[in-house]
């Protein structure tokens, strides 16, 4: 398992500066947001695998922001660690009954919200670990057929020959149709954070890929400055 990515949604800068250092410190990737908005705007390209979320935001509130992530399909798996003040109890009982998954209270220790990361992120990657991969369900789109757990692709009906990383490419864009992936997105995901690839190796893959697609190519579409999509 590679490194984590958390996203950090806290307006308090001398706090998200804190949190990011320890955080860093202890191995992980971190991204910051200084309100809701932003917050729900970092976490939409997906690739983030926990929430540091502060319930006293300007805008749009913690709470709302707690909501609106568990309400996306998309992004309801990701766990949330509410960020509270001491002694708020019934904000703590709010966020929980949100859907948040744990809190710390401020003034926290870095050592015990590190450890409650930790349990978090190890909870999240064994339910998906004990997801059956002969399970998991088969992407139809476009005439293409592409089944995660037999390793196959089908065009039409007729079998695709794919390396290893093209397939990882494929289902990762086609999971979510629509959804724009950013170059070193695509790296993490198929190859893994520690796997040295260049984003350039990956215009590489999508070229080859298009390419064995055929006329269905055209449905991984370049999103000039960003990335790549698969045609919703």
């Amino acid at each position: 398992m590679g490194k984590a990515n958390i996203l950090i949604v806290e307006d308090d800068e001398d706090i998200q500066q804190l949190v990011s250092y320890n955080l860093i410190k202890a191995g992980f990737h971190v991204m910051c947001a200084d309100t809701g908005e932003e917050g729900l705007q970092k976490l939409q390209p997906g690739g983030i695998d926990c929430v540091l979320l502060d319930l006293m935001l300007p805008g749009m509130s913690g709470l709302e922001v707690c909501r609106s992530i568990k309400k996306n399909q998309s992004s309801s798996d990701v766990p949330i660690l509410m960020l509270t003040a001491k002694g708020e109890e019934d904000d703590v009982v709010a966020g929980l009954e949100c859907g948040a998954d744990d809190y710390v209270t401020k003034p926290f220790s870095p050592k015990v919200l590190i450890a409650r990361v930790k349990a978090l992120l190890r909870r999240r990657f064994d339910q998906l670990a004990d997801t059956p991969v002969e399970k998991k369900e088969k992407i139809i789109l476009h005439g293409l057929e592409i089944h995660p757990g037999r390793h196959e692709v089908k065009l039409h009906g007729e079998p695709l020959q794919l390396t290893m990383t093209e397939f990882g490419v494929l289902l990762l864009l086609a999971g979510k149709p629509g959804w724009v992936y950013s170059r070193q997105q695509i790296i993490d995901s198929v190859r893994g954070y520690d796997f040295l690839v260049t984003p350039r190796a990956i215009d590489v893959q999508i070229f080859g890929l298009r390419k064995k697609m055929g006329d269905a190519g055209c449905c991984i579409e370049t999103v000039r400055g960003v990335g790549y999509r698969f045609k919703a």
